[in-house]
């Protein structure tokens, strides 16, 4: 049995989300590429591959992987690129979007060899939370004005919009557009792509895909442009867990387990959005699952358990992959979990532990 803590990813549930954007690409005409911002665990592509179009970054280090280990189109990004990784980031990238018009024209000569674009900022979100909303009031994230963007028409084939924020509401999702078609019609009008960026959630139960994929060929077929979506989250929501051992078991007034993992180390995007993890809640037993790091407030959230727990019990804590294997670190030198993909056939394959030379090596 592989030590805990360990991420396990399920072959078969990632599987059936690709088939989702598998069947969105074919009746929408849209491309789909990985959004590497959320999930980068490079050992799950050759499972991902056959669904999807490539990769976007947002960062040198992204672009690089999404070339090397995904490979097919590559889309970059960066909020803004320095003059020593712009020659590079061309080097491997088929399309690169540049944030600002500033940008675009600074780097208007290295990125003459291939397809350029610009982030537009329609300056309106699904996001609830300000930290995340792309389209907050003073937002460096695109360009919103449209003589400016016409004014460099010329240079750029395409855009990218990010205004998505897991959103579950296609009715929303459809005014939303139709704002976008309005408001920015005469560029829209001049391009040859459209990146519509991630945030739809359109791999959740219910989502109504037939629907969406009507409306992007709606789109696509208005502007003659070819549509791209990022999907990131929806891409590998409900395929990985976050495998931990119950180390100690204390009452302070509540049931307290604590594990050998840590919020902060493992699960870091729940902290910074005060999220709870998705734990067991079935059973008349509660604990609050805590983690082994030194922050006062690790804490995974609030579980219910069919049995009282012991030393020893593993805990699954679903749907750990989306911004979290990415954001993991070494904060109080907790050990770094493993990763391991679960096969169709039910076998558990360890991909990677990490030791003590990891941790020596991130630091110097």
């Amino acid at each position: 049995m592989i030590p805990t803590p360990f991420y396990l990813i399920d072959e078969a549930r990632l599987l059936t989300n690709m088939r989702k954007v598998e069947a969105l690409r074919a009746a929408s005409g849209a491309k789909a590429l990985l959004a590497l911002k959320c999930f980068a665990t490079w050992s799950a592509f050759d499972i991902m591959r056959p669904y999807m179009d490539g990769t976007t970054s947002s960062s040198l280090y992204e672009l690089r992987l999404g070339r090397e280990k995904f490979g097919k189109e590559t889309h970059a990004y960066s909020v803004a690129w320095s003059d020593r990784e712009i020659d590079e980031a061309c080097s491997y990238a088929d399309k690169i979007i540049f944030n600002t018009v500033g940008q675009l024209t600074r780097f208007e000569g290295p990125s003459a060899g291939i397809q350029r674009g610009v982030r537009l900022n329609p300056r309106f979100s699904t996001s609830g939370f300000d930290l995340a909303d792309p389209a907050r009031p003073f937002s460096r994230l695109g360009e919103w004005d449209v003589t400016k963007l016409l004014g460099v028409a010329d240079l750029i084939t395409g855009v990218m919009i990010h205004y998505n924020c897991e959103n579950r509401d296609f009715a929303l999702f459809d005014e939303q557009l139709g704002r976008i078609e309005r408001e920015f019609a005469p560029l829209l009008e001049k391009l040859d792509w459209v990146s519509l960026g991630g945030g739809i959630h359109f791999t959740g139960e219910g989502y109504p895909l037939e629907e969406l994929a009507k409306r992007l060929k709606t789109f696509s077929d208005r502007f003659g442009v070819q549509v791209y979506l990022e999907p990131g989250e929806a891409s590998i929501t409900q395929s990985t867990s976050l495998e931990v051992t119950v180390l100690d078991l204390l009452d302070n007034g509540k049931n307290l387990a604590i594990v050998d993992s840590s919020i902060e180390a493992h699960m870091l995007d729940l902290l910074i959005y005060r999220e709870s993890a998705k734990l067991p809640q079935t059973g008349d037993h509660a604990y609050q699952i805590c983690g082994k790091s030194c922050l006062a407030g690790d804490i995974f959230g609030e579980a219910r358990f069919e049995q009282p727990l012991n030393v020893g019990d593993r805990i699954s804590v679903a749907d750990a992959a989306g911004y979290t294997m990415v954001k993991k670190n070494w904060f109080n030198g907790v050990n770094m979990p493993s990763i391991a993909i679960k096969r169709e056939t039910g076998e558990i394959e360890l991909i990677r532990q990490f030791g003590y030379e990891d941790y020596l090596t991130s630091l110097s």
